[in-house]
């Protein structure tokens, strides 16, 4: 059964610059099925984003951090786990503050022990940031109870279906962050 039309358009998705599908049409008809699972998979997603921040938030109060200090450190992880650690400049074009607030910010993270200055390029003008080892011990103590919730729902997965999660979700953070690269522009 047919229930709504579709608009057509065009979108290139991109992530950490790099094109992640080729461009996007949508085009024709949708069946009630697809339009339903698209519904829940947004409400989903949007209930699984406000428990993660519901988790992140006890984490900062418990660790007397503002959001911005998590979105710095998670940043910060995040480019250590790709092997392409931030520079501070990088940081602050990630989480979107001026340099003044990006140094105020990581001087407050050093003297936490959650984060750390490194200079192990070979020029010594370029500081990279690395999670300190105070402030990893702290997240490893707070997270790892959650991971065996996590790895059970993933073991409930082959190794397919996992793949095909995991290009959705690329397919959906580069959605999102090049609509907040378009609003950062506005």
């Amino acid at each position: 059964m047919i229930s709504s039309r579709l608009r057509i358009f065009t979108i290139e998705i991109v992530h950490h610059g790099e094109p992640i599908c080729n461009t996007y049409r949508v085009e024709g008809t949708e069946t009630a099925e697809r339009a339903r699972l698209r519904r829940e998979l947004v409400d989903l997603l949007n209930t699984y984003s406000g428990e993660a921040q519901h988790i992140g938030h006890a984490f900062a109060h418990q660790h007397r951090l503002h959001n911005t200090d998590m979105h710095a450190l998670l940043a910060v992880m995040q480019a250590e786990r790709r092997g392409d650690p931030l520079t501070p400049g990088r940081l602050g074009e990630a989480i979107g503050l001026t340099s003044g607030a990006t140094t105020a910010l990581i001087d407050r993270l050093e003297r936490g022990g959650h984060l750390r200055r490194s200079r192990e390029s070979a020029d010594r003008r370029v500081v990279h940031l690395r999670y300190a080892d105070a402030g990893m011990a702290l997240a490893m103590a707070f997270f790892t109870p959650l991971a065996p919730r996590t790895d059970a729902v993933m073991a409930q997965f082959g190794v397919d279906e996992l793949h095909t999660i995991e290009k959705f979700l690329h397919g959906m953070i580069g959605a999102l962050t090049s609509y907040r690269d378009e609003l950062r522009q506005t």
